[in-house]
């Protein structure tokens, strides 16, 4: 019996994650465990022993871009790193690095490009919208965050703004936190940032031939 209800169990536990990962795939989703709820209602499933971990899920949408969207993701996820160096540029005052996946690779069409601006003041960026004719809407992201003493979580201010190809989300750090590193929502490790001559880089990569990743 006990067989056989964990064989039940990573039954369930593979359908939420390729549910998931088709999800964040083609809908843009990049809160993870919104997916796994979601995923879960829909295929009625509530035990926590089923729902998968993020990096199974992450493992799982890389699989999904390579079986249904090998062509058109590459695509993809080139024009959302561009206009990440468009938003980036625009908004170099602040010291900008794009993270999440437009820069791990993970992401399809219409996915939300996360930006991190580290500013002396939140007014300054939001004035600096204004002047420029930007419209956005405000609210605010928890991230994990960890220096030498210890891991704990800090609220930060987020500007959502309408890009061509997907929301851009930026959140706004203060600058000394530029030495504070936030961890990845997938497997807990710091979180990998790419300043403007980093995604320049990786553009260029793609462009020429190389592979995205």
């Amino acid at each position: 019996m006990a067989k056989e209800n964990g064989n039940r169990q990573s039954q369930l536990r593979q359908l939420i994650t390729q549910q998931a990962a088709r999800m964040m795939a083609e809908e843009g989703i990049s809160d993870y465990a919104y997916a796994k709820r979601k995923a879960g209602r829909q295929l009625g499933v509530t035990d926590a022993h089923c729902m998968p971990t993020n990096s199974e899920i992450e493992e799982e949408i890389r699989l999904y871009h390579d079986i249904y969207s090998s062509e058109e993701q590459p695509e993809a996820l080139l024009q959302l790193r561009k206009d990440a160096l468009v938003v980036m540029q625009l908004l170099q005052r602040f010291n900008p690095h794009l993270t999440g996946a437009v820069l791990d690779g993970t992401a399809g069409k219409y996915a939300e490009t996360h930006i991190h601006l580290f500013a002396d003041s939140l007014k300054e960026v939001e004035m600096y919208l204004l002047n420029q004719q930007i419209p956005y809407e405000t609210d605010e992201k928890s991230y994990r965050v960890s220096d030498r003493r210890s891991t704990d979580r800090k609220k930060v201010p987020v500007f959502t703004l309408d890009g061509p190809n997907g929301m851009i989300r930026l959140s706004v750090f203060e600058v000394d936190d530029m030495r504070i590193p936030t961890k990845s929502p997938v497997n807990g490790s710091n979180a990998t940032k790419a300043n403007i001559e980093t995604l320049q880089g990786l553009i260029n990569l793609s462009v020429s031939g190389s592979p995205a990743g």
